[in-house]
């Protein structure tokens, strides 16, 4: 069973969805460093989602509606004005925040709290994970958790790599203000197009 496991999170891993884009977009405006580090912001995201998980905390929010529509729309709030952001810099890719440092660490608590915001990804624990448990084998939360820490790995692995070639890519165009100009607007259009996605998903 864990083989399956594996097998189907590595698919799902790679199959483009709005984590990847996230961090698609921030690896465009930040640079590898701000793209690796939106990823591990989202992997950390995903760890607290499987611990909950494991402590019966996702079934829990499941049976509260009127929670699942205040973290939907403060997640399509928060990408509204990321989108804003993105929109209205002019700086080249890397600059956005004066030193790398702060950038970096913004780009990590951004990433994490998309993915935290994000209704969408506490149901898909309800739904995913248990499918691989087995009750028989007792310690279902342990099941849990080596599940989701799987995971966790296993999406960090892909979404870090892709953070990083995004900002590969991005370092190639920051001589260029228009490139660069384009990158925002891209990103701008990226954030934007994940908020209204979230707006619209039915629950």
């Amino acid at each position: 069973m864990y083989t399956a496991f594996l097998l189907a999170a590595f698919v799902l891993c790679v199959t483009p969805g709005p984590d990847m884009m996230f961090i698609v977009a921030m690896g465009g405006r930040g640079g590898p460093g701000a793209g690796v580090m939106a990823a591990f912001g989202v992997a950390c995201a995903m760890f607290v989602h499987a611990v909950a998980a494991a402590l019966g905390l996702s079934a829990l929010f499941a049976a509260l509606p009127t929670l699942y529509h205040v973290l939907r729309w403060a997640g399509v709030s928060y990408l509204l004005y990321l989108a804003v952001r993105a929109f209205r810099d002019r700086s080249l890719p890397g600059e956005e925040s004066g030193s790398v440092g702060p950038g970096h660490r913004r780009a990590f608590w951004q990433g994490a709290l998309i993915n935290l915001l994000n209704p969408k990804v506490i149901l898909f624990n309800i739904a995913f994970l248990p499918q691989f448990v087995n009750p028989e084998l007792g310690h279902v939360p342990g099941q849990f958790m080596i599940l989701g820490v799987t995971f966790v790995v296993m999406g960090f692995c892909v979404d870090g790599s892709v953070g990083l070639l995004s900002g590969k890519l991005a370092g190639l165009l920051r001589r260029s203000r228009r490139a660069a100009r384009g990158l925002n607007v891209f990103s701008g259009t990226v954030f934007t197009g994940l908020a209204v996605r979230l707006a619209a998903a039915p629950k």
